[in-house]
């Protein structure tokens, strides 16, 4: 018998793409977005403890909708697409005018604009992630969900632990600053969506992260505005430290040319 080579199929490029969508981690992004829609309007209502715990609870459905989605194999380029909607919407716009209405507000115009270049570099981090999220494994910029978290831990901490209201502080306008291009700066920072949980990781880790549970669950105020404090701090850190085996590194290597040549 003569064996034939197998032909490829020729996709159509008319052909319609198929019909419906996964239920499981659409409906967590929505869920996220819902709790993102809920601290915008409780921010403009002057509940601000309510719209910075929304904004937090948020992160957990971040999370879920993309482990699910990975997990169930049931990623697709309209879930991507809602849930960097979403992310705009929840970890953008609302953490924006939370700040605005808590502490920049007594800024005018400035505090304005300020509050509105938080969410803006916050679209832009979430257009450069689309872009490069199939090209490497690392991203550039402090990521969203982590800016929107440090604003938010920070209204909490000020208002349940250190019974603090601001009035036309330097120091808020100056985070959000700082946050807002952190985002769109080339920094490297690593988040929990470059892990995979399929693999094996060694035993000390569960047990940092039943400790971490212990830790949120006795005192929820200080110990996420702690964490959310490390991981922004530890990034600018990371990154120094990068830079600066970086340039210890050129002499080095231009001292090996100068002597092969």
């Amino acid at each position: 018998m003569i064996k034939t080579k197998k032909t490829k199929k020729i996709r159509d490029p008319n052909r319609k793409p198929k019909k419906g969508v996964y239920i499981l981690p659409n409906a967590l992004t929505l869920c996220g977005m819902f709790f993102g829609f809920y601290g915008i309007v409780a921010a403009i209502n002057g509940n601000f403890i309510h719209s910075a715990w929304a904004i937090i609870i948020a992160n957990i459905f971040d999370g879920l909708d993309g482990w699910v989605a990975r997990l169930t194999r049931t990623t697709t380029r309209f879930g991507i697409e809602l849930d960097s909607l979403s992310d705009l919407v929840t970890f953008g716009v609302a953490p924006a005018i939370l700040i605005y209405k808590w502490a920049l507000f007594d800024f005018g115009r400035v505090g304005f604009a300020i509050a509105f270049l938080f969410a803006a570099c916050g679209a832009l981090r979430l257009a450069r992630f689309n872009i490069l999220v199939e090209v490497i494994k690392s991203f550039k910029g402090l990521p969203i969900p982590g800016a929107a978290t440090m604003l938010a831990s920070t209204v909490i901490f000020c208002q349940e632990i250190l019974n603090y209201t601001p009035q036309k502080n330097l120091i808020f306008p100056t985070l959000t600053l700082i946050l807002s291009f952190l985002m769109v700066s080339n920094l490297k920072f690593h988040g929990l969506k470059e892990v995979d949980f399929k693999e094996k990781k060694p035993f000390w880790i569960l047990l940092f992260f039943v400790f971490l549970i212990l830790f949120i669950v006795i005192h929820p105020p200080f110990a996420i505005f702690i964490l959310a404090s490390t991981y922004v701090f530890w990034g600018i850190i990371k990154n120094i430290i990068i830079l600066i085996k970086k340039r210890k590194q050129k002499p080095e290597v231009q001292d090996e040319k100068n002597k092969n040549i």
